[in-house]
């Protein structure tokens, strides 16, 4: 006869259960581990409390720093000790009524952490029988932007380091992305044509993406190596993956034109002004379907010294660009 062998445990009472002693040697095991993870977390927070605390002593050196060289020479200098040193070529912008109406500064850039955006100029905002067409605006007013924009792009894609970023507005063919408030007062200003309609004569679904009226207009169309943005609203920055595009780049400036000027250009200026990036708008870049809009749109945002940003025009743009990129012989 086969006798069998069994390894006996002593046992404990655990809430009401019989358990192993094995069971608490683990879970003694475990509790020791907890707690060594517990003081390692504790030192991280320590360590990181240290580093935001180094940061902000920085800063506020650097702040009084920077306060003094504006003070000498009205310039928003290319903070390298926030960013590191230059990648491209630095170059200076004047920008108007800053700090005060009626004074001038500067903006220093880094060519290579630069980038330019066209906004939403598509045929819809700014071409016949598009969505503005449609709802019986000037078209003279958004389409006017046009050239200036032209004219930075044909600079820019002249051998510069500076990205060039478009966005287009529009939704999905069945409307699941369009807020239906949107949708009905797009309806009722179009007098029964409003998005995801087509009007007579036109060219295809108003605000659809993959119409023709969508895309962005023939004299600013993308070329290669170009970005481009689509978003169903009036922002960007949570509408679609612009900040992970601007943050892989590794950009801290933004030019910025396209239109509206009070509301989708205020809408991204505004976003990109919140995450810290330094903006620039470029006034005859930009239009409104209402002049005093637009008007208005450009003077919020030299409040305060720029409280959204600054503000100046393409030409003294280009040249600085044209300054800073002209080949040495």
């Amino acid at each position: 006869m086969t006798t069998r062998k069994y390894k006996l445990f002593e046992s404990t009472r655990i809430g009401g259960k019989r358990k192993s002693k094995n069971y608490l040697n683990n879970n003694s095991s475990l509790a020791k581990l907890k707690n060594k993870q517990k003081t390692s977390r504790q030192s991280m927070k320590i360590i990181k409390r240290n580093n935001v605390t180094k940061t902000q002593n920085e800063m506020l050196t650097q702040l009084e720093k920077d306060y003094e060289e504006f003070s000498r020479t009205h310039t928003f200098k290319f903070p390298t000790w926030l960013y590191g040193p230059p990648k491209g070529k630095l170059f200076k912008v004047e920008v108007e009524d800053c700090p005060r109406f009626g004074d001038t500064a500067y903006v220093e850039f880094d060519s290579a952490r630069t980038a330019f955006i066209s906004i939403d100029m598509q045929i819809d905002f700014c071409g016949p029988k598009g969505y503005v067409d449609v709802m019986k605006y000037d078209l003279s007013l958004t389409s006017a932007p046009i050239k200036p924009i032209r004219s930075v792009l044909d600079v820019i894609r002249n051998k510069t380091d500076i990205r060039v970023i478009h966005t287009r507005e529009g939704h999905l063919p069945d409307l699941s992305d369009a807020p239906y408030n949107k949708v009905l007062r797009s309806k009722i200003i179009g007098d029964g044509v409003g998005i995801g309609d087509t009007p007579v004569g036109g060219l295809g679904r108003l605000l659809i993406r993959g119409e023709k009226n969508w895309d962005i207009v023939r004299e600013l169309y993308p070329i290669q190596g170009e970005y481009v943005i689509d978003k169903a609203g009036k922002g960007a920055f949570g509408q679609s993956n612009l900040p992970l595009i601007l943050r892989n780049m590794g950009i801290t400036h933004l030019v910025i034109a396209g239109i509206t000027a009070d509301v989708c250009v205020h809408t991204i200026m505004r976003e990109a002004n919140d995450f810290g990036y330094w903006c620039t708008l470029l006034k005859d870049g930009t239009g409104a379907t209402d002049y005093g809009n637009y008007k208005a749109a450009i003077k919020q945002i030299k409040m305060q010294g720029g409280v959204f940003g600054w503000v100046t025009d393409s030409k003294k743009f280009v040249k600085s660009v044209q300054s800073a990129f002209k080949e040495k012989n």
